[in-house]
């Protein structure tokens, strides 16, 4: 019996693919919180207003200016 007969037979040969949609990726934006790369200077005001709000929900990456 070959490898791949074997999995399919006993039901290993089914793996779960990442999602890979608008909503998964949006999803997995809120879970890790970044610095913006660009936008609004209300979006910068906001932004710092949150990281003084939560900084324990907030990853530190990049440079800091």
């Amino acid at each position: 019996m070959r490898p791949d007969e074997f999995l399919k037979k006993y039901g290993f040969d089914k793996e779960e693919e990442k999602e890979h949609t608008l909503r998964e990726n949006a999803l997995e934006h809120a879970r890790h919180l970044k610095r913006p790369h660009a936008g609004t200077p209300h979006d910068w005001e906001d932004w710092e207003r949150y990281k003084q709000a939560h900084p324990e929900d907030v990853e530190e990456g990049g440079s800091e200016e």
